[in-house]
């Protein structure tokens, strides 16, 4: 698995666990529903260090706890 797969996979097992919706964690995070949703559906590969620390934010976490997950344990380093 590559870093962008985890981190779309932790977002979704966030959005769950906390029993809110894209447009609701959008809100939350202060980023348009566009861009996450396009990151969460794969239509968009990357998805930048600052709108993940907004998501933290609007989750009320620290970006440590974001990547303090069991799924970043064996990320594929892409070339």
């Amino acid at each position: 698995m590559d870093l962008s797969q985890a981190v779309r996979i932790r977002i979704t097992n966030l959005i769950e666990e906390r029993n809110i919706n894209v447009s609701k964690l959008s809100t939350m995070a202060g980023i348009s529903r566009a861009t996450l949703s396009k990151f969460l559906s794969g239509q968009r590969k990357y998805l930048r260090i600052d709108i993940i620390e907004y998501i933290c934010e609007g989750l009320n976490m620290k970006l440590k706890d974001f990547f303090n997950d069991p799924i970043f344990d064996n990320i594929e380093m892409e070339d």
